[in-house]
């Protein structure tokens, strides 16, 4: 299953360089290397050209990412609102003991489940880690889940299904480098990593996309199908795979089971049908399997266009089915992937937050399992509660009857972030306790009861693990502000005030890493082997990890992670969004990432250089659908749903499906594109469909 890496060497790397202080970017799961130096007020950045990832390369973010740190609206010191309603200044033992002493009551009269806890795919391992044990522990409840449901959930349902774990990418990056031909399924590293295209040049690029995207500009073709059709797309280039003789039967044979149920789903997906259903025609369908089958080194990665729909879990599925066919995982220099979004996307979800998780990505209903954690945290197995709500479901619930009074959220912004955002934020609006830890004033923030100011990233110390599997050191440069403390430090001071040890709770980083090494010894995400001063000393390290390995960078070599080491295929079929367009809602509407923002903008709309860059939210359409909505480009307009309605400035783009519209959902306000997302979930992953639903247009009254 494993190769050997090259860690282990006596190379060592210094946490400080003549060039500065080597941490990684705080944004999307490349997690590039940077330099830090200067000093608050005057930090400096520039890349690590040492780190293979970024290879020398910053995106528009990552060069602009010092001037987050000191944001004329930094928050610095706790907020309390007041009986007046508004938010003031406190000090925070007054704002701890309040928080301590709220919680306590609503569990004194409502019991544990009415705690919950939201995280964030953008913390630390450490901070990830703690707050999962934190839950379950000085809270005592399973309503904790993040905001990585909504990226990562259905690639990681889909691939734990066939190959036994989910690792975004289980080979390095640099892999892709070699690669003759990619298949991009719904990613757009163009503008949501740039970086990555480095490793992509030599490559000819096969790209799925309703929109003609930097990436799909790049593309030796560009498959454009109608909005939620991925799957039968998939299910089609399958068909192909079979029909036109492309199918690795060794591979097969030899490293798979469960072909024929699959084969026997996607026979019926000829592909006249597949281009009535998608609108991608025959002849491109069979180009795109002919390319891949061709290549002699050949990956397949998904993205959140694939994933986040209300059957994203099967669309990942049938492009695994695809990769298999074809003899693709699992061979150096080939396989497949998925593209993790966010920061810490890929340790965030193994480590504890996730709602049915435990460290090491453990199953909470695993009894050797919750055994395991529970004598590393010195209680009895029947301490630990069972799985909680998913994201959208605990949001959704917040202030029902049953559902929580209190929530605390860490890292994450769900006001703008959440689908069908104006009712999340009722919700919101509707506990008895929101509590808020940031560093600015976010939206979510600006709802709550109580905001704890914390540390940014290059003011902390911790470990992240990027889109490979990497486990990588944030170090840092500067002290956080007076009256600015770290997440860590919140949880121990609201944990003891909540009657648990303090000694349970470590403030340190490196002190909750080696706990965390022992939690997750011998789980599917084993980081038991990765130390600070292994990655102080330059080692590569990939989990799993075991106790005295080198790691292992490439996943499934020698076989896959279900017993008998064979990769599973999955029979899926193909059916509906859970919106379409109708008379009264007309139009397909899409939403995703532009490179100047970030996730909810609650960073990057602060920094002069990106709002400059992507000052306000807008609606890509094509002139023709412009036309007949009679409006004109540059023009407000207002795309309505079902559930809410957003307005933004009319943007042609000719190259757009004439049934389609699309708005990026980094900006507040009037500007949520999530206001007229739909929350159908996915009934394997939960994550709800933010990639389609139906939508009308027309000029803003």
């Amino acid at each position: 299953m494993a190769e050997t890496s090259r860690a282990g060497t006596d190379v060592t790397v210094s946490e400080t360089s003549p060039a500065g202080t080597r941490t990684h970017c705080p944004y999307c799961a490349l997690q590039c290397g940077t330099l830090l130096g200067g000093a608050r007020g005057a930090v400096s950045v520039s890349p690590d050209p040492d780190f293979p990832v970024n290879q020398g390369g910053l995106c528009q973010k990552g060069w602009t990412a010092p001037a987050v740190l000191d944001v004329p609206d930094r928050l610095t010191t706790p907020l309390v609102r007041g009986a007046d309603g508004q938010l003031a200044p406190a000090g925070w033992d007054e704002a701890l003991d309040l928080v301590a002493r709220r919680l306590g009551e609503i569990r004194d009269e409502h019991g544990p489940e009415a705690l919950a806890v939201f995280g964030g795919g953008g913390l630390t391992n450490e901070k990830a880690y703690a707050l999962g044990k934190f839950a379950r522990l000085a809270l005592g409840t399973s309503q904790i889940d993040y905001n990585g449901r909504f990226c990562m959930s259905s690639a990681a349902a889909a691939q734990n299904a066939a190959f036994g774990v989910d690792r975004g990418l289980p080979f390095p990056v640099t892999d892709l480098g070699d690669a003759d031909v990619v298949l991009l399924a719904g990613a757009n590293p163009a503008e949501t990593m740039p970086p990555l295209l480095r490793h992509l040049d030599r490559a000819d690029l096969i790209v799925i996309d309703p929109r003609r995207t930097r990436t799909a500009a790049r593309a030796a073709l560009h498959l454009q199908p109608t909005p939620g059709t991925d799957l039968a797309l998939a299910l089609g280039l399958l068909h192909l795979a079979v029909t036109d003789g492309h199918v690795d039967k060794t591979y097969l044979g030899e490293r798979t089971e469960g072909f024929d149920e699959t084969w026997a789903r996607a026979v019926t997906w000829w592909p006249e049908r597949v281009e009535a259903v998608t609108g991608v025609a025959v002849s491109e369908l069979r180009s795109a399997v002919r390319m891949l089958a061709e290549a002699e080194r050949a990956y397949v990665l998904t993205g959140r266009g694939a994933e986040q729909h209300s059957k994203g879990s099967d669309t990942v599925a049938a492009f695994i089915n695809l990769s298999l066919a074809l003899g693709l995982p699992g061979r150096e220099g080939s396989g497949f992937g998925t593209l993790t979004g966010q920061g810490n996307g890929q340790g965030g979800r193994e480590l504890g937050q996730k709602a049915d998780q435990l460290p090491g990505y453990r199953s909470l209903t695993d009894p050797a399992a919750r055994a395991h954690v529970a004598r590393v945290w010195g209680v009895d197995p029947e301490r630990l509660p069972g799985p909680g709500r998913s994201a959208y479901e605990l949001l959704d619930a917040l202030g029902t009857d049953g559902g929580p009074r209190a929530l605390l959220v860490l890292g994450s912004n769900p006001v703008v972030s959440a689908p069908d955002a104006g009712r999340i934020a009722r919700r919101l609006g509707a506990l008895d306790l929101l509590v808020v830890a940031d560093f600015v004033p976010s939206e979510t923030a600006r709802m709550a009861d109580v905001v704890l100011p914390v540390a940014q990233w290059a003011e902390e110390e911790g470990t992240l693990t990027n889109l490979e599997g990497r486990v990588l050191r944030r170090r840092r440069l500067l002290d956080p502000p007076p009256g600015v403390r770290g997440d860590l430090d919140v949880l121990h001071g609201l944990a003891v005030r909540l009657g648990e040890p303090a000694a349970r709770y470590p403030r340190r980083p490196r002190e909750v890493f080696e706990e965390l090494r022992a939690a997750t010894a011998g789980g599917p995400a084993d980081y038991s082997g990765v130390s600070y001063e292994r990655l102080d000393r330059g080692e590569e390290l990939y989990w799993p990890c075991p106790e005295g390995s080198s790691g292992t960078p490439r996943l499934f070599l020698d076989g896959f992670a279900h017993p008998g080491g064979r990769a599973r295929f999955q029979a899926v079929e193909h059916r509906d969004a859970a919106e379409l367009p109708s008379p009264d809602f007309p139009l397909y509407a899409t939403t995703g990432r532009v490179l100047a923002q970030y996730q909810s903008g609650a960073q990057t709309r602060r920094v002069a250089e990106l709002t400059e860059a992507a000052p306000e939210p807008y609606v890509e359409v094509h002139p023709d659908t412009a036309a007949r909505a009679s409006l004109a480009d540059g023009q407000l307009a207002r795309v309505s749903s079902a559930r809410g309605a957003v307005l933004a400035k009319v943007r042609y783009e000719a190259s757009l499906r004439t049934d389609t519209v699309f708005v990026p959902f980094h900006f507040p306000g009037e500007g949520r594109a999530n206001l007229f997302t739909h929350a159908a979930l996915d009934p394997r992953s939960r994550m709800p469909e933010f990639k389609v639903c139906a939508v009308r247009i027309e000029a803003a009254r």
